[in-house]
Parts: structure tokens; sequence; C-alpha cells
């Protein structure tokens, strides 16, 4: 038999419960508190280093920056030939990398689950996703620019998209997977063939996360270096010849920035301002643009 205290109505059972939530309601706020904390601590850092190249690289941005050539030491000049060279390299490499990987995302995303050749083509990509950038660079210097017997702004791109097509890989595939299959089902019962249910159904309501993946994609390879320094190498002039050696900003950052003219480390500064600000502003355009999309 249950004692007066243990009844349900009264007010010792009714403690209980209070103290079991009072109890989660701290662990709660003691667990949110701490992820806020963790978020400020990396934001911190974020700020730090965006409040750094503004310091040291504003001063240096001029339109002399984007109408003049990288100078010789002790002379006056700009990025021209620089900021040509890494668009047109990386633009390159965004053509290449942008639909192998989604086309790749789709087969593991659509038909390819738990097929041996899926699981093949996944652990490959978890490879090149965490490969060093320096290793992809060897490895185009020894296929292609070690045949040919020269630089070229070819091989860059094609070092740079070896780094590209596995991000796109994973964020299309990982995008169409959060795509409900009632979706899938829906357009396939309306007899809609499976090339138009991926490209008009699957596709489409992934197109956010998809472009977020390719814009990751050139966010990185914008601030590569190693594999452009064995591939694309640098060129001090004017050249918009993909087929031999192109000056690019992130070779530049890294010569200017090591040299010992302050003129130098000061477009190296302008550089490296110049590369955050444009990725900082790619990604805020994207996000704005679908969010408009998403709202109508």
């Amino acid at each position: 038999m249950m004692t007066a205290a243990e009844e349900p109505g009264s007010a010792r059972s009714a403690r209980i419960p209070t103290r079991r939530y009072r109890r989660r309601l701290l662990l709660n706020r003691f667990n949110l508190a701490m992820s806020l904390a963790t978020m400020a601590f990396g934001m911190l850092f974020l700020f730090w280093i965006v409040a750094v190249l503004v310091q040291n690289g504003y001063s240096a941005l001029s339109p002399a920056l984007f109408t003049k050539m990288t100078p010789p030491p002790g002379s006056s000049g700009g990025l021209l030939n620089a900021i040509i060279g890494s668009l047109l390299i990386v633009g390159a490499a965004t053509f290449i990398s942008t639909p192998i990987g989604i086309l790749a995302g789709i087969y593991l995303a659509e038909f390819g689950r738990d097929g041996w050749l899926a699981r093949a083509t996944r652990f490959i990509n978890d490879i090149l996703l965490s490969a060093p950038s320096i290793i992809l660079g060897l490895f185009v210097y020894t296929i292609v620019v070690l045949p040919s017997q020269h630089f070229s702004g070819w091989a860059g791109s094609l070092a740079l998209a070896l780094i590209a097509i596995p991000v796109v890989v994973r964020t299309t595939e990982n995008m169409l997977r959060l795509v409900p299959s009632s979706m899938r089902e829906a357009a396939v019962a309306l007899g809609a063939p499976m090339w138009k249910v991926i490209v008009m159904v699957t596709l489409k309501a992934a197109r956010g996360g998809v472009v977020t993946g390719i814009l990751l994609a050139i966010a990185r390879m914008s601030g590569e270096t190693a594999p452009l320094m064995f591939t694309a190498l640098n060129n001090q002039f004017w050249s918009a010849d993909m087929n031999g050696p192109m000056a690019n900003l992130p070779v530049v950052i890294f010569q200017f920035a090591m040299s010992p003219f302050d003129d130098w480390k000061a477009l190296a500064w302008a550089a490296a301002l110049l590369i955050t600000l444009a990725v900082l502003g790619l990604n805020i355009l994207a996000r704005t643009v679908f969010r408009q999309r998403a709202m109508r």
C-alpha cells in the first residue's frame, strides 16, 4: 500500500517533477551558454583576422591596384595581371569541377546508394577531400607540367579542379539526400522520366545547397597557393595565355609577403584583403539571392 506522502496527489510527489524540470532547465541553459561561448570564441578570431587585413591592406587599395601590373622592387604598381590571372584560372577550374561534381553527386544520391561502385567513389572522394593541396599540385606537375616541359594556367586550373571536385560531390550528395522521397514518388507517379525528376524536382529543391557547395569550392580554390606554385607558377607581366605561366594572387601574396621590400608587402596585404572581401561578398550575394527566391 502507498503511504500518504507517496500518493500521486501529495506534495512530495509534486516536488519531484519540479526538481527534475529545474535540473533539466539548468542543464539546458548551461549547454546553451557554452555553445554561445564557443561560437563567440570562433567569431572573435574571424573578426580579428578581418580587422588585421583591413588595417594593413586598406591603405594600399587604390585605382592603381586594378590598373597597373605587379611592379619591380622599389617601384609603384598594382595587381592587374594577378587579378586577371586568378579569375581565369579559378574560372576554368570551376567550369571543369562543377559538372563533374554535380553529376557524381547525383549518381551517389539517386542511383548508387549501396553499390560497390558508389562505395568506391565515396572512398576516393573522401581521400581527395582530405588530401593536402600540395600533393595534388605535385600530381598535376608530374602528369602535365613535366611532359609538356612548361608551366601553364591550364595545369593550375586542373590542380584547383581536383581540390574543388570532392567538395562539390559531397555537398551535392548530401543536399539531394535531404529532398523527401515523396517528391520523387509524386513526380514518377505523374509519369515523369527519371532524368526529368532529377532535373526538375530534386535538383531544383536542393539548388540552394548545391550552389553553396560550389561557392565553398570556389572559396577554397581562391586561396590555394601550393598547387599553383607547381603548375601555373607566376608571371611578372601581363598574360592571358592559359598555355603559359600566369600571374595569380595567391602566389603573388606569398612572394611579396616574403620579400624585404615594403611596397611589395603592402601589395601583399592588399591582395589578401581583396581575396577575403571577394569570397565574403560572393557568399553574401548568393545567400541573399536564394533567400529572396525561396520567399517568393
